[in-house]
């Protein structure tokens, strides 16, 4: 999906980036959402979760949320060249349509998308406070596709009432991005409106050492609006709209040769997101409820100029109903739970004209998914917390289906040392263009999984050095993927269902496995100096039985990836950073024989308060030009410098 969801700018007031790592390790008295779709302490979550705030984000400088990311344990990023090429994030090496991605709960996963899932090319960080990362296996709470785990963007909300923020950057390859937004809040009315503009010139998709010559820009242009109405003391009204428009160069395959190369083709994103909800509060708070609609669509095009019968080569439209239910009962004072509804309706539409069929019938297909969920968790000792809970789906084609999860954390000696374990099972759903599309096949049976994790956390110095670990394993069964025809002409579903002979289709073939260590590292030496570091090892291969591939890694998965930096703030109150990030050596075929070689890259940053409410900044990245790639024949952007600043009121 090229989905150009452009976060706009947060009424929020700067506050200096002083001493700020990324990825840091969560405190645990931190308020999270995600693990259990309502608010409580990190020290009561079983699960392994990052999570980044405001400060995180500004320091990071990036203004792209798959860079941060990237920079996290247990997330590995690639990407079709630069900054609004289609984006891939996985999470503990699983595919990246098994990540559910959300903003403010709403889910953007597009049902017209190969596997449904979300291209996060263009999610702009803008208006952004914070930043949940939830690894494995999330299905009970999230549903469908939370095999690997749940990415959460969580908006700001004004804190006076009246307020704005404005960000302006630009620098290399012709570069340029600017936010502005207001909101406010009274005693009833929380509201927030924003507007953005990104641009650059880009670099060519098609690596430049291997002939690419033309550039390949973008730009998106997106508005955004919310409001929360306290229409009574119990009774609240929340609606939220966002509205995108993107436009991406890329590099094709061209006639005769059809081999990678320079071509003029472009596509054009149009996203749309709606939200309206009602919280009713009751039993003096102990009992929330909040029933919603949320509406998502996403409509794709792409042309290319040169292709004179028709210049559409592609026209995909995707679309999600969503009507839920969600209770949260504070059954006692160490005790919770959360329980819900979910119906959701997605359809897709698609079609790839091209000169020999200008005029294709478009493949279309509807489903139905109804579900029932619930959790429960409480203290059972001291600073022992257990979590369990249950899933029912109800698929129009594929029937019923549960799953299961529980987890447990136990924070001692007053928090400094805390252990987590999570198991959970996970299952996806054929997308509606694995069912639909000219390469679909309507036998397919749902992908399934089974995940645990363990970790422990340690904090030492009071708190100014902490340590944590965590091992991981996951099974996948019935992994969906692509048969080619080419190959293998006589299987009977390469004929599509009109007799004509077709290049491929979806089947399940793939059985897979991952496990794996992520291991976390702060130290705060000085007031004024900190070190953060992360390292993740993921094996994630191919375990299909008969399988020529079996054993073999897993695509565009690195086995290493590291991340480092150290930030110092100077007397004169300028806060420099150096930031090192190691992306071991991957493959970018199935059978392991094409080899991308690994990389370090190092970048510099600064900021410099001039006034409690404006900061400069600047950043290089890549600082030593290194060439690498995330995909073969897609190049990276080599030393890119960038300055920028930020003002509010």
């Amino acid at each position: 999906m090229k989905t150009c969801l452009y976060l706009s700018a947060a009424a929020l007031a700067l506050s200096p980036a002083a001493a700020q790592a990324a990825a840091a390790i969560t405190d645990v008295d931190t308020i999270v959402i995600t693990a259990s779709r309502a608010p409580e302490r990190a020290d009561r979550v079983g699960g392994q979760i990052t999570v980044l705030d405001r400060a995180d984000i500004d320091a990071q400088q990036t203004p792209i949320v798959s860079d941060l990311l990237a920079r996290t344990p247990g997330v590995s990023v690639t990407r079709n060249g630069g900054p609004g090429g289609a984006t891939q994030l996985r999470i503990r090496g699983a595919e990246t349509e098994q990540t559910v991605v959300l903003i403010d709960g709403v889910k953007l996963n597009d049902p017209s998308a190969t596997g449904s899932g979300y291209n996060f090319a263009n999610l702009i960080t803008g208006d952004v406070s914070r930043i949940e990362v939830l690894r494995g296996a999330q299905s009970v709470i999230w549903g469908s596709q939370a095999i690997g785990g749940v990415v959460n963007l969580i908006t700001a909300d004004p804190e006076s009432s009246f307020e704005g923020r404005v960000d302006v950057d630009g620098g290399a390859h012709e570069s340029g991005y600017v936010q502005a937004g207001v909101g406010g809040k009274s005693e009833r009315v929380t509201w927030r409106a924003s507007a953005g503009y990104l641009t650059t010139g880009g670099i060519s998709q098609f690596d430049e050492r291997q002939g690419g010559r033309e550039k390949d820009g973008y730009r998106n242009t997106s508005a955004a609006a919310k409001a929360r109405v306290a229409l009574t003391d119990q009774l609240s009204l929340d609606v939220r709209g966002v509205y995108s428009r993107g436009r991406n160069e890329f590099d094709g395959f061209p006639a005769p040769a059809f081999s990678f190369a320079d071509t003029r083709e472009y596509g054009i994103t149009e996203d749309i997101v709606a939200y309206a909800g009602l919280g009713l509060d009751l039993l003096d708070g102990r009992l929330v409820n909040r029933v919603a609609f949320a509406y998502t669509h996403t409509d794709r095009d792409n042309f290319n100029p040169d292709q004179a019968v028709t210049p559409r080569t592609f026209d995909a439209a995707g679309r999600n109903r969503r009507f839920e239910y969600q209770g949260t009962w504070k059954v006692a004072d160490a005790w919770s739970a959360v329980f819900g509804a979910e119906s959701e309706r997605s359809s897709m539409r698609t079609a790839s004209p091209s000169s020999f069929t200008p005029n294709p019938v478009p493949g279309r297909r509807k489903a139905q998914l109804d579900a029932v969920y619930g959790q429960v968790k409480g203290e059972v000792a001291a600073g022992l917390t257990v979590a369990g809970g249950l899933r029912y789906d109800d698929h129009g084609d594929f029937g019923d289906h549960t799953v299961g999860q529980a987890s447990a954390a136990w924070a001692l000696n007053d928090g400094a040392t805390v252990l987590r374990a999570s198991w959970g099972q996970g299952f996806k759903s054929p997308s509606l263009y694995q069912l639909g599309s000219e390469y679909g096949n309507g036998a397919l049976d749902p992908e399934s999984a089974e995940t645990w994790d363990a970790g422990v956390e340690q904090r030492f110095a009071q708190g100014r050095v902490v340590l944590s670990g965590a091992y991981f394993e996951r099974q996948t069964k019935n992994q969906i993927d692509f048969v080619s025809c080419f190959s293998s002409p006589n299987l009977p579903l390469c004929r599509g269902p009109n007799g004509a002979t077709r290049s491929g289709f979806y089947d399940n073939i793939a059985r897979t496995e991952a496990r794996g260590v992520e291991l976390e590292g702060q130290a705060k030496l000085t007031e004024d100096l900190t070190l953060a570091a992360n390292y993740t090892w993921t094996r994630a291969r191919n375990d299909t039985p008969g399988n020529a591939n079996r054993g073999k890694r897993l695509a565009r998965r690195p086995q290493d990836e590291a991340y480092g930096e150290a930030t110092y703030r100077w007397p004169v109150g300028v806060t420099t950073a150096v930031a090192v990030h190691y992306i071991g050596h991957s493959f970018d075929d199935a059978a392991n024989r094409n080899r991308l070689k690994s990389v370090t890259l190092v970048d510099l940053r600064a900021s410099w308060p001039l006034r409690e409410r404006i900061e400069l900044y600047g950043r290089v990245e890549n600082l030593f030009d290194r060439p690498y790639q995330t995909i073969r024949n897609y190049g990276q952007p080599g030393r890119s410098a960038y300055a920028g600043v930020r003002a509010s009121f």
